[in-house]
Parts: C-alpha cells; structure tokens; sequence
C-alpha cells in the first residue's frame, strides 16, 4: 500500500491520520500532491485532487468518502443558514424477522415467483425454536419449508435439534424446567427431517 506521504496542504502540513498529520484538518479540496505546493514566495491556488490519479485506489476511495462526507456536511450547513430544518430522520427499515417471515410466506402462496435468499433461511433456522421470533401461526409453514432443505444445512439442522434436544432433556432432569413449547417444535423438526 502506498503511503500518504506525498499528500500535502499547500500550507505544508500532512494530511490527517499519516504520520505527521494532526488529526481533523480543513477540506479536503485544500489537498494537493506535493509537487504541487508552491514555494511559499508564489501563494497561488492549486488545483485539488491532481493528485488522485496518482494515489491507489484505496487511497482515492478514502479520499473520495471525505470529500463526499464534507459537501454533505456544507450543504446541511447552508440549509442551516436559509431556516431550513434538517431533520434526522431514521430510515425505516424493517427488521430481520419480518423481512424472514415475509419470505417464508411468499414462498408458501407465490412459489412460483419466490426466490431463495440464504440471510433469510439462515434467520429462521436460527431463530425457529423461539415463538416470538417465530409465531405458532408461521411455525406450520415453517416446517413446510424445511422439508426441503438439502445437503449441509439439512445436516447442521439436525445436529443442532439433536444437541439442543439433548440440553433440554438435562435442563429438564434438574430443576430449572425447560420451556415446552420449545421442546415441542424441537422434537417436531427432529422427526422431520431424521
């Protein structure tokens, strides 16, 4: 990887984060190579990012997200400026067992249309045991779905309801009582899919 080095403010200080660099500095649009800092006789404006071209991609992407992150932080400013509120508003994304009991039931109504999306099996094999992840009302579908499971995950399904069948048994042999419900759909993926 090439160093930072060679990137420099006209007035000559590093840039930020390189060894001689002082942290939080002014715009990115002050950065010039330094071949290009005039001697301090001659002030004249250099061009900014002559020297992307120059620097490695991972550098020019680096540079890029702080130019990015500069000219949305002037234009909220200006924003600021005019009267405008700048709210923050959160983006709305949905949560993981939505999105995977959304999948689960579009490949239950709409199969010919559904599509198989490994985070979202992936999701509910984690959480098919837990009824609050998974209502009872999903759980049927559920074990639909899993009747077609194949190769490793079909296995590691297995395993995991064989050692989880195994604790529930011991948690059940001392005092602490295990959940029944949870013992229930264990044993019912259990005679599924062994």
């Amino acid at each position: 990887m090439r160093s930072a080095r060679g990137l420099r403010r006209p007035g000559g200080a590093a840039l930020p984060g390189t060894p001689g660099g002082l942290g939080r500095g002014g715009g990115l649009k002050d950065w010039v190579c330094r071949s290009q800092v005039p001697a301090k006789s001659q002030p004249t404006k250099a061009t900014p990012h002559k020297c992307l071209g120059a620097a490695s991609p991972e550098e020019q992407r680096v540079l890029e997200r702080k130019l990015k992150k500069e000219r949305k932080k002037e234009a909220r400013r200006r924003l600021q400026e005019a009267g405008i509120s700048v709210a923050q508003s959160p983006a709305a994304r949905r949560s993981g067992a939505a999105l995977a009991l959304d999948y689960l039931c579009s490949w239950a109504q709409q199969h010919e249309n559904w599509r198989f999306q490994k985070t979202r099996q992936t999701w509910l094999l984690l959480h098919m045991y837990d009824r609050d992840q998974v209502p009872d009302e999903h759980f049927s579908t559920l074990l639909a779905y899993l009747e077609g499971l194949r190769g490793q995950a079909r296995e590691l399904t297995v395993r995991k309801a064989e050692v989880l069948m195994r604790e529930l048994d011991e948690a059940g042999a001392s005092a602490d009582a295990p959940l029944p419900g949870r013992i229930q759909r264990v044993r019912q993926v259990l005679q599924l899919l062994s």
